[in-house]
């Protein structure tokens, strides 16, 4: 049995400092889209990361003269999928929390359903890059480091 002050499994005064204003919301929305946009507009942007790339001929014209070259190429390369992957994720979070917070805001029900249908097919690819990133790992956790 819930004490009389609980409300949901929350205290009456918990549950006071969980309710936002209206105007809490809209100044955090403006963070979050002044934060994507400053994303954006950075070298972080995922595009700009995902451009950024090196050519196997521009370490060593031979791979097996100059084997670390080679190695060198192809760890560089992890880190900037890795990277480049990671800043998609960051900017899809941010415009899935601008879209939640919006929907907090004005209740989810009640946002466009352009929106709505964003915010779910962010939910969806974000998973699906989990998913890729959990096989992945599992897969280079497997193989020997420096292939050896």
């Amino acid at each position: 049995m819930l004490p009389a002050d609980m409300v949901g499994g929350v205290s009456t005064a918990r549950a006071m400092n969980l309710e936002v204003t209206g105007e809490a919301l809209s100044t955090f929305v403006k963070r979050v889209d002044g934060i994507l946009s400053d994303l954006e507009g950075s070298p972080g942007n995922p595009r700009r990361v995902g451009s950024q790339t090196i050519k196997p001929g521009s370490l060593a014209g031979n791979p097996s003269a100059f084997p670390e070259a080679q190695d060198l190429y192809l760890q560089y390369n992890q880190v900037h999928e890795k990277l480049t992957s990671l800043s998609r994720a960051l900017h899809l979070q941010i415009e899935a929390i601008g879209i939640a917070v919006k929907g907090a805001h004005v209740g989810f029900d009640n946002l466009e359903e352009e929106q709505r249908r964003r915010f779910w097919a962010i939910q969806v690819q974000m998973q699906k890059t989990q998913a890729t990133s959990d096989d992945s790992q599992r897969t280079q956790s497997d193989k020997p480091i420096g292939g050896l």
